[in-house]
C-alpha cells in the first residue's frame, strides 16, 4: 500500500490586501493545500491509470508524488523539425510508426508529411500519443491529458489510444481534468481528486457505443473529404456515393463504381475525417457497403463483389486481418501509363498498391 501526502505550504503574506481577503472570507492561519490518499498500485498488475479532478485539486502533485517529477510530462519534446513520420523513432520500423499513427486516429497521410509545428492542436495530441506508443517506455505519465482539445476529439483519441496501448507492455498514466475520457480510455484504476483523492480499481468495460448511419448520396460531399485523401484522383465514372453519419455529423465518405461487364465493383475515395479516426468506423462502413453490393442492393440491381486498392499501410493491415476481406494483389511499383491504359496512370513511380476483395 502506497500512502502519500501532498502539502503545499502557503503562509498568509503580511499585506493589506491579503489581510483584507483573509478577513472577508474567514481564512485563518494559512492558505495551505493538503491532500492525503492511499494508492495500492502494487496489489494488482495494471497497464493504464487515470488521475482526474478539477483544476487546482492536486492531480499533478499526486502524480509527482507517486511516480516522480521526472516522469510527469505534458507531451514528448520533438527532436527535430522534420515530418512527423521521420521524427518518430527515426531508427525504428516504418511499419511500426505508421501503425501507431493509424492506431491513435492520425490516419490522414498528408498530416504524416508535416512537421509537428504545422499540425493542429488535435493532431499534435495524437502525434504525441503515437510517439509514446512507438517508444513504449516502461512508465509514462502524461499531464494535461486531452485538456487543450475539443471534447469529441478527446474522447475518441482516448479510446483509440487505450486499445492500442493494451496491445503491448508498459504502464501509462493520464492526468486529466475532464471526466469524459474515463469511459473511453478504460483505465485499470482511477484517483479522483474531486472526491478528496479517492482511489478505486476499475473493471474494464466496453467503450461507449456510437450509432452510425449509412446514406447514399451524390458526389457533392467529396470536397469536404478530399483534403484528407492521400491521392488526387480523377472524377468517378458511374459512381455511387455513400456517407457514414454519427451523431448527426458526416464522418466518412466512400464511392463505389462498377467495372466493365457489371461483374464486380471497385471502391474508391474512401476517407474518414481525422477527428473520427481510430474507432474502427471506417472499416465497418466499407464492409457494410460492400455487403450491400454483394447482395445486389445497388442501382444496377446486380450482385457484385467489391474490390479496393489502397496504399494506406493502416488500412492494408486491417483488411488483411478481417475475415470478410481477402488480399488479391500486391504491387511494389505503379505501372507505366501505356501499361495501365489510363490517361493518368501511375507513371511507374514507387507506390505499393495492395488489392483486396470482399468475400462475404
Amino acid at each position: 500500500m502506497t500512502q502519500i501526502t501532498v502539502h503545499h505550504r502557503s503562509p498568509l503574506p503580511n499585506t493589506y490586501r491579503a489581510a483584507r481577503v483573509s478577513s472577508l472570507f474567514n481564512v485563518e492561519g494559512d492558505a495551505d493545500f493538503k491532500i492525503s490518499l492511499e494508492a495500492p498500485l502494487k496489489d494488482r498488475p495494471w497497464q493504464i491509470g487515470l488521475i482526474k479532478g478539477p483544476s487546482g485539486s492536486g492531480k499533478s502533485s499526486i502524480a509527482r508524488a507517486l511516480f516522480g517529477a521526472r516522469r510527469l510530462k505534458c507531451a514528448n519534446r520533438w527532436p527535430g523539425k522534420g515530418a512527423i513520420v521521420d521524427e518518430i523513432t527515426p531508427g525504428g520500423s516504418f511499419d511500426a510508426v505508421t501503425a501507431a499513427l493509424s492506431a491513435v486516429g492520425l490516419g490522414s497521410v498528408p498530416s504524416w508529411l508535416r512537421p509537428y509545428a504545422a499540425l493542429s492542436t488535435g493532431e499534435k495530441f495524437r502525434a504525441d500519443l503515437a510517439r509514446v506508443l512507438c517508444e513504449r517506455p516502461g512508465l509514462f505519465v502524461m499531464d494535461e491529458f486531452t485538456s487543450a482539445i475539443d471534447r469529441r476529439v478527446a474522447t475518441i483519441a482516448a479510446g483509440a489510444f487505450g486499445k492500442a496501448w493494451r496491445r503491448g507492455p508498459g504502464q501509462f498514466v493520464a492526468v486529466a481534468c475532464h471526466d469524459d475520457v474515463e469511459d473511453w480510455l478504460q483505465p485499470d484504476w482511477v484517483i479522483d481528486t474531486g472526491r478528496g483523492g479517492e482511489f478505486a480499481w476499475r473493471r474494464l468495460r466496453r467503450c461507449p457505443s456510437l450509432e452510425v448511419e449509412i446514406h447514399q448520396t451524390d458526389g457533392s460531399h467529396w470536397p469536404t473529404f478530399e483534403p484528407h485523401h492521400y491521392l488526387k484522383t480523377n472524377n468517378v465514372i458511374a459512381g455511387s456515393f455513400y456517407l457514414a453519419r454519427a451523431e448527426g455529423v458526416d464522418v466518412a465518405h466512400l464511392a463505389v463504381t462498377p467495372r466493365p461487364g457489371l461483374r464486380e465493383a471497385r471502391a474508391c475515395r474512401f476517407v474518414v475525417l481525422p477527428e473520427w479516426q481510430g474507432l474502427g468506423i471506417g472499416l465497418r462502413f466499407l464492409t457494410e457497403v460492400a455487403a450491400l453490393w454483394r447482395r445486389g442492393v445497388n442501382r444496377f440491381e446486380r450482385p457484385m463483389p467489391t474490390l479496393i486498392n489502397t496504399s494506406h499501410p493502416g488500412l492494408c493491415r486491417r483488411l488483411r486481418a478481417h475475415d470478410q476481406w481477402m488480399q488479391t494483389s500486391c504491387l511494389l511499383y505503379g505501372g507505366a501509363r501505356k501499361q495501365v491504359g489510363l490517361k493518368g496512370g501511375m507513371a511507374g513511380h514507387l507506390r505499393a498498391v495492395q488489392g483486396f476483395r470482399y468475400i462475404e
